[in-house]
């Protein structure tokens, strides 16, 4: 394993994270949670993420649980708060009220005294930056939080905190948290420019695509029996945006060129991602412990800039770049 600071920040993180998204309390197990979590120790992955609204809150119960036991220094745990958890008029958004509760609730459910980056899951259009902010940094000044990021801001939302951080004395974001890979690229034409100027670091999601770049899906068959493009429950509505003969066809021309370069698909993903110096770190998911060791081995690939070359070639009609592709929904859900 490697690890990259988190941004400009003094935070060393492992470069590749493991996330408990649509797996832990729902798609998966908890005895197979646990021996993923055991594997991605194994493999030498310091760093966790989860959110608050995972399966309900269950996903950081199940990690707190998986996590029992390791010395606490040597772990970087992540979690966020924005989307609804439970009922009731101030249960959603980025207010100092909900701030506060879920951070609290979170801290509760994974059993521990602080979290190392607390993410503003999305932007919320109906409180002001100057209350978000001040409630984000007062966490960290009761030692609750150590970093504040965000997930899935556009641009111009980083920019604006950033700002008002610096007029009030606040402490920074030092990171966003963004879908990114080979396929989805809405953060190069302004969101990456903007985070480099300012020394904010991507911690990205999705890199192989919800599994879509393993080559596991075929165009014009159905997906494989057990696949998430199966289950309802567990991720099936996201990876619809990919199950599109166009997309498949063009993605059935990448495990060549991971061959060609001694990795597997799902590798050559990863590995992908890790190649912008921006990115601090690419999320992995896992069903199995075969999954995170696999995908761990991606840690410290260089990949030649021919074989990239080749990757945009392949994929050139299907890429996504359009930035207004990042969106927070108009009012709290």
């Amino acid at each position: 394993m490697e690890y990259r600071h988190l941004g400009k920040s003094g935070l060393k993180i492992s470069e590749i994270a493991y996330g408990n998204w649509i797996t832990h309390g729902s798609q998966v197990e908890e005895e197979a949670a646990h021996a993923c979590v055991r594997a991605a120790l194994d493999e030498g992955i310091s760093t966790f993420d989860t959110a608050d609204v995972y399966a309900g809150g269950r996903a950081e119960e199940v990690l707190g649980r998986a996590l029992a036991g390791v010395r606490r220094e040597s772990l970087e745990i992540f979690t966020k708060v924005y989307w609804p958890l439970g009922d009731g008029p101030n249960n959603s958004g980025l207010s100092r009220k909900h701030i506060t509760d879920s951070l609290h609730s979170s801290l509760r459910r994974l059993g521990t005294d602080y979290v190392d980056l607390y993410q503003a899951h999305r932007y919320d259009h109906e409180t002001p930056l100057e209350e978000t902010l001040r409630a984000f940094d007062d966490l960290v000044r009761a030692g609750k939080v150590l970093y504040v990021g965000v997930s899935e801001w556009r641009a111009e939302e980083i920019a604006a905190a950033l700002r008002i951080a610096d007029q009030m004395g606040l402490d920074r974001i030092v990171s966003n948290q963004p879908q990114y890979n080979m396929l989805w690229r809405v953060i190069e034409p302004e969101v990456i420019p903007l985070c480099e100027k300012e020394g904010l670091g991507q911690i990205v999601f999705s890199p192989i695509g919800q599994g879509v770049l393993t080559g596991k899906y075929a165009p014009g068959a159905p997906p494989p029996a057990g696949s998430r493009a199966t289950d309802e429950a567990g991720g099936a509505g996201f990876i619809s945006r990919w199950m599109d003969d166009q997309v498949l066809s063009a993605v059935a021309g990448l495990p060549a060129l991971a061959a060609e370069a001694g990795l597997t698909p799902a590798q050559l993903a990863v590995a992908w991602v890790l190649q912008n110096p921006n990115v601090s770190a690419a999320i992995i998911g896992a069903s199995r412990p075969e999954q995170v060791r696999e995908n761990a081995a991606a840690a410290g690939v260089r990949l030649d800039a021919s074989l990239m070359r080749k990757i945009d070639e392949v994929l050139a009609d299907v890429i996504i770049r359009d930035p207004s592709r990042t969106a927070s929904p108009a009012s709290r859900p």
